[in-house]
């Protein structure tokens, strides 16, 4: 097997990078460290039994290219031989993949890990930047990801390596501040008695903020799907939608001034995941900048830091092939997530 500079052992090419969610699963071939990723197309998680009949049927059987190592991103926890995803019936079980399926080598990682590994490098072309402030390279940046749930991540800089540090940062509390805030809140379905970010940031927290105001307001709501509440937003065809968009780029302001606090992210604030793009007229918009850098008595901080929406099709798989090309460059924790032949 190969070994990187710093005496670390580098996963052997070809590699598959896989990003695994609870709804698709993307993956792509690195034949070696100059080749372009090939990239197979997206699996539907719902139709397949395993993770392991997936990857034979959709890649290893249509590729003369046998790949030697594996590095998938999962959603969710990675602890022990066997790993469930969160919101699919797939278990990912290493050490069978090894056996059955001809790989030497597999690591595991956080899906917003490999977010994280994206902005590391992301091109101009791959990202859009929502207002002012200017980025500091060398410097620590977060990822947020607003899509079925909210992902959270921070990317360290420190001693020329860039650090990924997963978490569960979308399950911090969020609370009230306006006074449109305390009518709404109210009518807002909590978890187990409290509020968190993700009750809010994330494709159910659309319909649970929508609800709120209309229920507020005493509205009936039509609007069914999250879908439907931010095509009614952008169209401004249903004013309870317009709103409801308003106060998610408020909320999202807000939880993503925090995390800049949190990881001094100079480097910027990276908005991925699959609502930002969608939303991307409302988050021009004045509200979601104006609630960023609204963090007395640090306002003047916040409007220096950059913030993003990654515009990049397959951010997390430009992240895993990064860390494959170069893992000299990232301090990617292998300790309890590697399992090798």
């Amino acid at each position: 097997m190969a070994k990187s500079n710093d005496g670390e052992i580098a996963l052997p090419f070809p590699i598959l990078i896989g990003d695994i969610g609870g709804t698709n699963a993307r993956f792509a071939l690195l034949i070696d460290a100059f080749a372009a990723p090939r990239e197979f197309p997206t699996i539907q998680t719902a139709q397949f039994d395993t993770i392991d009949d997936a990857l034979q049927r959709c890649i290893l059987d249509t590729t003369s290219i046998q790949p030697r190592s594996a590095i998938l991103a999962l959603a969710g926890p990675i602890q022990g031989d066997e790993v469930p995803l969160t919101n699919c019936d797939w278990v990912v079980r290493p050490r069978e993949m090894i056996a059955n399926l001809g790989f030497e080598d597999v690591l595991l990682v956080n899906d917003f890990e490999a977010q994280a590994l994206a902005v590391a490098s992301l091109s101009e072309s791959d990202r859009e930047q929502i207002g002012g402030g200017a980025e500091t390279y060398a410097a620590s940046r977060a990822v947020l990801g607003p899509g079925t749930g909210l992902g959270v991540a921070g990317l360290v800089h420190a001693q020329r390596t860039w650090i990924p540090v997963p978490g569960e940062g979308g399950h911090i509390d969020i609370g009230p501040r306006t006074e449109r805030d305390y009518q709404i809140w109210p009518f807002l379905e909590p978890i187990e008695g409290r509020m968190s970010a993700e009750q809010l940031l994330c494709g159910r927290g659309i319909l649970n903020i929508y609800h709120a105001v209309s229920a507020a307001d005493g509205r009936e709501t039509p609007l069914e799907t999250p879908a439907a509440v931010t095509s009614a937003a952008l169209a401004a065809s249903d004013d309870a939608a317009v709103e409801t968009v308003s106060l998610f780029s408020t909320y999202l302001g807000r939880v993503a001034g925090d995390m800049a606090m949190i990881f001094m992210a100079r480097g910027g604030v990276y908005l991925a995941g699959g609502i930002p793009q969608k939303i991307l007229p409302a988050l021009r918009r004045p509200e979601f900048r104006a609630a960023f850098e609204d963090k007395a008595p640090h306002n003047e901080l916040l409007r220096s830091i950059p913030t993003y929406v990654v515009t990049h099709p397959l951010a997390a798989l430009a992240g895993l092939a990064a860390f494959a090309r170069m893992p000299d460059r990232f301090g990617v924790a292998t300790e309890g997530r590697r399992w090798q032949k």
